[in-house]
């Protein structure tokens, strides 16, 4: 029998001590239904402003649409969690039927004439209203999203608008899908011990996990997913096997059959170049850039080659490097994609007397975690406390109650480990999002996918993935630090050439020694990381960063380049081949994310020809990064750390977000600083 609406827990308030949601009480069947009730509400709500007889006004049109739709942003953000963490075949279901029909819904509010009419009115007035600065920035930002979404548009192009926009929401999910069962579906099973050369022991043990987990049982399988597959290429000895991993991994999304990927791109980049033009764009690119600090493509890709060049530079620098060591060694072939991250590692060895081994025994998962709550303490004055009896969707996650000075600020969850149905990577999201019209607070969650460790052992991680931690968390911490009326402008809701900056800017505590000094302990003497280990680790802060750079500017530019292209005929691995020989994209370098699995730009429109944003934001965190350096206090500066609360990490999209930099800096963020932080020529720079 369906579930009443009454009694569906995905609609049900948030109660209890701590408000938090029932996620012992949903299940998947419990989705689709909700959804339905959710939008029925949402409609009813919408619809009563629209047809309000009264001149509209802040009050009756944009706080009350600000009010309403609370039951459908808690139903699709329950969902979201668990198709990214809890994403079973049934959950997979839901979301193809779901994907189309939340993209028709929230057309059929941006085409609403009715109400894009009383938006516009309260718009138009806004600077002779009495309105204060944030409820103006409220009304020009609807208006905004209104405007680029087609609201202005005849009836026949809104028509065909839906009607892409509901075929991309399908393709979107079919992508993400896709990749998720290469992932899943797909290992490199290690059949003897000889084929474990130079892995170590806590890799050995969670590979042996991993076979018997497939019913591969006295063998060991390496999961075809980033946190296993890119350990394996550092650390194998075995050169034929790291072949074999790397094309494992690189494949995902692009061989023939069920999952193949490549008519999807085609068609998403056909159809959003046909959206581009019906909302007045000469290409998609265009028409993201237009949404965004940069505004324009040619802004963006600018910045992309200037960078470019240096990163190039130093990427040829690092491989003659490696060659000389693997010369050295005996092997005399050239350096290729599945050597660089194996040699890389041999030549921080040599160059740095720095091995990942040496670092990992005093990067503790756990200590890392405190130490991003002690941080976060110092500077923004946050405490974080474990509770236990809160509803969680799975056993691995744990829940933290925020608060600041005894008062409760939100709620933070993580979700650490991976598991079968769980996304890659590591992001954050807000479960809901703060604002002071209805009087809640944040409800916030990091999601990583580290390995378990052996029962009763630590985890420890590499240091690139103590970088990723502190980077989520500060995502987490943009959204728990929100202090906004409107939730439409609160939290992470910023442009998103802007949304990278927090999160860029709090990777710079981890290296510091204040940090390191309290919580990098050996996990089994409890020892401090010795000060020589410590300083060689502050030293090879820029190693391999030609190689890091390099990959994420070859995808980004890619990404502009194929969405700058229109509707031409798309062949991925035609085009990945002429773009990359066309960049002088190192041969010894792949691709971070080949096109086939880029899911920043084809599993939704949240990076699409905007993956730029990471470059054009680490502009403003490197420029932050020196301003702190340069402070009295340095990274622990009291008064620059108020500036930052106040002017960036507080206020949302309140505030033009080249306005807000100037409020906190003084002066617009300057380029160099970008490539001073990379420790690249200046001169080697393209303009």
């Amino acid at each position: 029998m369906p579930l009443s609406s009454s009694s569906n827990p995905v609609l049900s308030k948030w109660e209890g001590p701590y408000e938090a949601p029932p996620f012992d009480r949903i299940e998947v069947e419990h989705f689709l239904p909700a959804l339905d009730e959710a939008m029925a509400r949402y409609r009813a709500e919408l619809k009563a402003i629209a047809e309000n007889p009264e001149a509209p006004t802040l009050a009756n049109t944009l706080e009350a649409m600000e009010r309403s739709g609370r039951d459908f942003r808690q139903a699709t953000a329950m969902m979201g969690v668990f198709i990214a963490t809890m994403n079973s075949s049934a959950m997979q279901a839901v979301q193809r039927e779901a994907a189309p029909k939340l993209a028709a819904f929230r057309d059929e509010i941006m085409h609403n004439r009715a109400l894009f009419e009383r938006v516009r009115a309260v718009n138009d007035a806004r600077e002779t209203a009495g309105l204060s600065a944030e409820q103006q920035r409220l009304a020009f930002v609807i208006n905004q999203r209104f405007t680029r979404n087609g609201a202005a548009l005849g009836e026949d192009e809104k028509r065909r608008l839906a009607e892409i926009n509901q075929r991309l929401a399908s393709l979107y999910t079919a992508f993400s899908q896709n990749i998720l069962a290469d992932e899943a579906g797909e290992a490199l099973v290690l059949e003897g011990e000889g084929d474990l050369e130079g892995l170590p022991m806590e890799m050995v043990e969670a590979a042996a996990k991993e076979a018997k987990d497939r019913g591969l049982a006295g063998k060991w399988a390496i999961a075809n997913t980033r946190s296993a597959m890119e350990p394996f290429l550092t650390y194998s000895a075995r050169r034929d096997l790291r072949e074999k991993a790397l094309a494992l991994w690189s494949s995902r999304g692009d061989r023939p059959g069920e999952h193949d990927n490549n008519p999807i791109m085609s068609e998403i980049l056909q159809l959003r170049a046909e959206k581009a033009r019906l909302l007045g764009f000469a290409t998609f690119a265009h028409w993201v850039a237009d949404g965004q600090m940069a505004k324009t493509p040619d802004a963006a890709m600018t910045l992309l080659r200037r960078v470019w060049g240096p990163a190039a530079a130093r990427a040829r620098e690092e491989v003659a490097e490696m060659q000389e060591i693997a010369a050295a060694e005996g092997a005399n072939e050239a350096i290729e994609a599945w050597d660089y991250r194996y040699y890389a590692e041999k030549l921080r060895q040599a160059k740095y007397d720095l091995s990942d081994e040496a670092v990992k025994p005093y990067l503790q998962l756990g200590k890392l975690c405190e130490a991003m709550f002690w941080a976060a303490g110092e500077l923004y004055g946050l405490r974080f406390a474990k509770i236990d009896g809160v509803p969680v969707y799975h056993p691995d996650v744990q829940v933290f109650e925020v608060s600041r000075d005894g008062q409760r600020v939100g709620l933070w969850y993580f979700d650490l480990f991976a598991r079968p149905g769980k996304n890659s990577g590591a992001w954050m999201s807000e479960y809901r999002t703060q604002q002071r019209l209805a009087g809640v607070t944040p409800v916030i969650s990091n999601n990583a996918n580290f390995i378990p460790a052996a029962p009763g052992e630590p985890v420890l991680i590499s240091w690139i993935d103590a970088v990723t931690l502190f980077h989520e968390f500060g995502h987490g911490l943009h959204g728990l630090n929100s202090k906004v009326t409107y939730p439409s402008l609160a939290g992470t809701a910023v442009l998103r050439d802007f949304v990278e900056l927090p999160s860029q800017l709090n990777e710079r505590w981890l290296p510091t020694p204040e940090l390191l000094g309290r919580f990098a302990v050996h996990y089994k003497t409890g020892a401090p990381m010795p000060p020589e280990l410590t300083e060689k680790v502050l030293r090879a802060q820029n190693f391999r960063q030609g190689f890091n750079t390099t990959e994420y500017l070859a995808c980004a530019i890619l990404d502009l380049e194929a969405h700058l292209r229109g509707d031409k005929p798309f062949d991925a691995r035609t085009f990945e081949k002429e773009a990359l020989k066309s960049l002088g994209m190192p041969k010894e370098i792949i691709l971070r994310h080949r096109l086939p699995h880029f899911s920043h730009i084809f599993s939704g429109e949240a990076y699409a020809a905007g993956y730029f944003n990471y470059i054009w934001a680490d502009v403003l965190s490197a420029d932050a990064a020196e301003a702190f350096a340069e402070a009295p206090g340095g990274f622990y500066d009291k008064a620059l750390a108020a500036k930052l609360l106040d002017d960036v990490l507080s206020i949302g999209n309140t505030v033009e977000p080249g306005e807000a930099y100037r409020r906190f800096r003084g002066r617009d963020a300057e380029t160099d600083a970008l490539m001073r932080s990379r420790g690249f020529d200046l001169a080697a720079a393209e303009v």
